[in-house]
């Protein structure tokens, strides 16, 4: 057995009007150059302006991720040549990051942990090359775009750790507005570090890195048929080389792409042309304050204040939408494990039958908890609430309205329904001989004959107890 030890460096957009060093739009286009100015194509004389928004971007990342913040923010040239980089060079962050010495929580293999953030910085995303057999076209519409770099340390040892770490990131870039981060866009894409070691070794194995995999579960595969190669390598004796690969989804394998035995010596050094930003404290305290509760922390506070089980506290907690709804029910007097199982139920269900958001929804926390409180009150059963639900869905009108039109209000008074039961017994009386003589299961047909004459309307629970008293008269 080998110990395997994963590292991410994971790439992803930010949401911005405007690119991070020029005033072209920072918008998806599937028309090519559709959105770039001089800046993005590196003519000469060109003059970057940071775009502040990106860089507060940045830095609630950055806090949201439990990083330390600098006091002043530099950005360097990182130099080298590559078609996709019409400068030559990249403008990214180096000495002095957004970001540093963080963590983000995890949910893997049961338990709960710390995946370690060793940096985050911002940059420029490059240029995109589609190839074409014998030619390359170049793409500059993502060139320019504000790019957070997120690394962790090698801290991770399986796949199942890895995927949980990217959702976990994707969670709290969505949660606080920073990106879209859609993977079939490329606004979200990563690098996978990965070594194997013997077991009790006390350093790492020697690292391949796989190349800009473009979605998670094809990082889960790369991920899996890379271990699967080096430990075919270390078994048979070979040594593993160090070296960069990328991962083809069609084969599900691993290819070498080059060579890389020392670090490439990108001559960093200053941009002269962005001067350092200052990050003082009341920024700082105003970037927190927009940090909305994150899901991590959504999960254990539904968990040990409302008694949910992971499972639907995460369902919830997947976007901030639905957690709002959710707690904005709850607000409204819901009891929460109740909103819980209707959200998660007949509500998604809803959702996903017609592809629309929460946000669209007709149907309100306040209409969703009177619906709750009828089946509290009595007046109408579960059975009864769930067809109201999907019909209040469907024709968009409130529950307590549909309650009222459909004239369904179960009948809760125990006089009336008493009259009913003896009713029903007058018209069955060899029930109770049955019922003495062991047939109990007569009890389930009586309490079926009302809710037959009530049309359903009659309280199950009151009409069985009283048919129960009727039958053990003598």
């Amino acid at each position: 057995m080998y110990k395997v030890t994963i590292g991410l460096e994971v790439h992803c957009e930010l949401k911005t009007i405007s690119k991070n060093f020029s005033g072209a739009a920072n918008a998806y286009s599937e028309i090519p150059n559709s959105h770039l100015a001089t800046v993005d194509l590196g003519l000469p004389g060109i003059l970057p302006v940071i775009n502040e928004n990106g860089v507060k971007q940045a830095l609630k990342m950055a806090l949201a991720m439990h990083c330390e913040t600098p006091k002043y923010i530099t950005f360097e040239r990182k130099n080298y040549f590559y078609p996709d980089l019409p400068k030559g060079y990249q403008i990214t962050q180096f000495y002095h990051p957004v970001g540093i010495n963080g963590y983000v929580m995890v949910h893997a293999n049961d338990e709960d942990k710390k995946v370690f953030i060793h940096d985050t910085h911002l940059e420029e995303d490059t240029a995109s090359l589609d190839h074409y057999g014998a030619y390359s076209l170049i793409d500059y519409n993502r060139s320019g775009v504000p790019l957070l770099e997120t690394v962790t340390e090698p801290c991770m040892h399986s796949a199942e750790e890895a995927i949980a770490f990217l959702e976990a990131l994707r969670s709290i870039f969505l949660y606080c507005g920073a990106s879209e981060a859609r993977t079939d866009r490329g606004q979200m894409r990563c690098d996978v570090n990965i070594s194997l070691a013997e077991e009790n070794a006390t350093e790492l194995g020697t690292k391949v890195e796989i190349k800009n995999v473009n979605s998670f579960n094809n990082v889960k595969e790369a991920i899996l048929c890379e271990i699967k190669r080096q430990t075919e390598i270390l078994e048979s004796g070979g040594v593993v080389k160090q070296e960069t690969r990328r991962y083809d989804e069609n084969d599900m394998c691993t290819y070498l792409m080059r060579s890389k035995e020392d670090a490439v010596d990108y001559k960093f050094f200053t941009e002269p042309n962005i001067p350092p930003i200052r990050v003082d404290d009341t920024w700082l305290e105003s970037i927190k304050s927009e940090i909305p509760l994150l899901q991590y922390e959504r999960i254990t506070h539904y968990m040990e204040d409302y008694g949910l089980s992971r499972y639907d506290a995460t369902i919830l907690v997947k976007e901030k939408e639905m957690a709002e709804y959710f707690e904005a029910t709850i607000q409204e007097g819901s009891d929460p494990k109740a909103a819980s199982n209707w959200i998660t139920s007949v509500i998604l269900g809803h959702m996903n039958k017609y592809e629309i958001p929460i946000t669209k929804l007709f149907l309100t926390p306040k209409m969703l908890t009177d619906l709750i409180d009828l089946i509290k009150e009595g007046k109408i059963s579960s059975k009864q609430a769930k067809e109201v639900l999907y019909q209040s869905l469907e024709e968009e009108k409130a529950p307590t309205q549909l309650v009222e039109e459909l004239g369904i209000q179960q009948i809760g008074n125990d006089d009336e329904i008493a009259l009913i039961v003896n009713e029903v017994i007058e018209e069955h009386p060899e029930a109770k001989e049955q019922y003495q003589a062991g047939r109990t299961n007569i009890v389930d047909f009586l309490v079926g004959q009302v809710m037959k004459k009530t049309r359903g309307q009659a309280n199950p629970a009151v009409t069985r107890n009283l048919v129960l008293e009727e039958m053990k008269k003598g």
